[in-house]
């Protein structure tokens, strides 16, 4: 199994940034699929960004330009930096991981974009 713990969600002003951070329990080598998702109220999940062990990554179109998923496997650990926050931006952000044949869900983290 895998474990994911995320951190760095908060509030932030319209153009402002966040970076997010998901530490795995395992080798992000190992992991099929990483990525991250959000759920704002009343809303089902959806993915924002994502990258494969192959290095393929793909982005919502409401995010492109603006966020980046990026790896770091020396600390088994994926970011999401998120540039130009808009108030649309607005949810609790899950981190997945794609392990095997199972898929595992960080805790997730609230993210506010607020003046």
């Amino acid at each position: 199994q895998v474990q994911l713990v995320e951190s760095g969600g908060g509030l932030v002003q319209p153009g402002g940034s966040l970076r997010l951070s998901c530490a795995a329990s395992r080798r992000l080598s190992s992991i099929k699929r990483m990525g991250w998702y959000c759920q704002a109220p009343g809303k089902e999940r959806e993915l924002v960004a994502a990258f494969t062990s192959g290095s393929n990554t793909n982005y919502a179109d409401s995010v492109k330009g603006r966020f980046t998923i990026s790896g770091d496997n020396a600390k088994n650990t994926v970011y999401l930096q998120m540039n130009s926050l808009k108030p649309e931006d607005t949810a609790v952000y899950y981190c997945n991981a794609v392990y095997l044949m199972w898929e595992y869900w960080g805790q997730g983290t609230q993210v506010t974009v607020s003046s």
